[in-house]
């Protein structure tokens, strides 16, 4: 089927296309269409310079900030702090290249927010395209609402925006990503991971499908000495409850600040969430009655078992840096016919205040983001997808990789590591395949555009994908 021909029928736009210049433009011509303004260049054999870092985000007492995740908080400020939420950046550049993860600890970026940091950053010599925004979804932070200027509506439940907060996280992301750009050094990267059975159950159904793969990337100086790592793990942050007031990065905030430890200091650990639509954390063994217990025993096994990982990759020099986007129309805004039973109850929303509500605050366009660093491959989805699609993406990616590098994988290479990253950049409702749509619950109450979302944008996550591996083919 023409190339061309797929991206008319489902609606995106692919945004950047890898390969050497000469290749590059001769493919492009035979194909019919242009050479995207955002095209990198191949940089085969080219050094890995990689930077990271991290800054505090808590919000200070007197901002009263709320904390996001629980209609049932009715909006309430924090009651104090007990554990501090961070944000860190990683940021690499390779010849002309460069791109940049930022991940925090908080429930999610609106719709929105990205544009205002790039705004920023434009000072700088970004684009929107060289940035990828990833949260960790967690329960006990900032509030997504205080991050929209649109969020004036008179619901509790879902809080309001907070100029203070908003500034704060802005000027901290800006500030994150220019202290880890200016720290890029020589570096090498290797990916390793394990499973973890029984960590993670589907909230959905009880024989549904959990993603239980915890995959770590480490990242040394070429001098051997430690810089970062960036641990992928697929489960809600909400081993914390609506009655836990107080600031928490929950289990992922104790993960990275576990292994942080455990790798030594210098190191900075990034997280990532996966496809956490239906995934929920299992509690570990004997976690005793309180949550904050809980909360840090997850963490902190889980970052056990990370370091182990860790320590068993050997960090290569060579590798590239490729990326691309689609950009994805999205379906006609809706709501679920069962809406007012479960996500309409916990959120105040009422029919007719949605008719208002979900025109000024949902997109009616969003993207897909592919990033490719050695050999892991990130495919980053917006809102929340079911750990399903998550999985219909990655083996996607696999068939693709096999299909186009047999002579590799007959050689007996490893033909790479495959993530998929939720929430990337904004929350746009939750994702789910048609069949769980119409089976409804509380994911398709919360869920704002029908249930062909999860195939729109599974589409261009394989688009994505192709463009990718593309970029390696000789």
């Amino acid at each position: 089927m023409n190339r061309d021909s797929v991206v008319q029928r489902i609606g995106f736009a692919r945004v950047c296309f890898f390969l050497p210049n000469l290749i590059t433009t001769v493919y492009a011509i035979i194909l019919g269409f242009a050479i995207p303004s955002g095209l990198a260049d191949l940089a085969v054999g080219q050094t890995l310079q990689i930077g990271a870092a991290r800054v505090d985000i808590t919000p200070t007492p007197e901002m009263k900030a709320s904390l996001g995740g629980y209609g049932a908080r009715m909006g309430r400020p924090a009651e104090g702090v007990h554990d501090r939420v961070f944000a860190k950046a990683l940021v690499v550049r390779q010849g002309g290249k460069k791109f940049a993860l930022i991940t925090a600890d908080i429930l999610a970026f609106p719709p929105g927010f990205k544009a205002r940091l790039v705004e920023r950053l434009a000072l700088y010599d970004w684009t929107r395209d060289q940035l990828l925004l990833l949260p960790s979804h967690s329960h006990t932070s900032i509030d997504m609402t205080s991050l929209d200027p649109r969020f004036v509506l008179p619901i509790p439940q879902l809080g309001q925006f907070n100029q203070q907060v908003f500034d704060m996280v802005l000027t901290r992301l800006e500030g994150v990503l220019r202290e880890a750009e200016s720290s890029l050094g020589p570096a090498k990267v290797g990916v390793g991971a394990c499973r973890l059975e029984g960590w993670v159950r589907n909230r959905r159904r009880s024989d549904g499908f959990t993603s239980p793969q915890c995959t770590v990337v480490r990242i040394d100086t070429v001098e051997g000495r430690p810089l970062a790592a960036v641990v992928h793990f697929t489960a809600h942050p909400t081993i914390l409850l609506p009655e836990h007031m107080y600031f928490s990065g929950d289990w992922p905030g104790h993960l990275q600040r576990t292994l942080e430890a455990l790798i030594g200091p210098g190191t900075t650990v990034l997280f990532v969430n996966g496809a956490l639509g239906d995934q929920a954390p299992v509690l570990r063994p004997d976690s005793g009655y309180s949550r904050w217990e809980a909360s840090e025993r997850y963490g902190r096994e889980l970052a056990i078992e990370a370091h182990r990982v860790w320590g068993s990759i050997i960090p290569s020099e060579e590798g590239t840096l490729t990326y691309c986007w689609a950009r994805v129309d999205l379906p006609e805004l809706t709501w679920h016919p069962k809406f007012q039973e479960t996500g309409g109850t916990e959120y105040g929303l009422t029919q007719t205040l949605l008719k208002q509500f979900l025109p000024l605050i949902f997109p009616r366009q969003t993207a897909v983001a592919g990033l490719k660093l050695g050999s892991l491959t990130l495919i980053g989805m917006p809102g929340e997808p079911i750990g399903e699609l998550g999985r219909a993406v990655a083996d996607y990616v696999k068939e693709y990789q096999t299909k186009l590098g047999k002579a590799e994988t007959e050689k007996g290479q490893n033909p790479g590591y495959i993530i998929v990253a939720g929430l990337a950049d904004e929350w746009i409702s939750y994702v789910l395949t048609a069949e769980e749509y119409h089976r409804g619950g509380y994911e398709s109450s919360v869920s704002f555009y029908g249930p062909d979302l999860g195939a729109a944008l599974l589409r261009a996550a394989k688009q994505v994908a192709q463009d990718l591996t593309l970029s390696e083919v000789p």
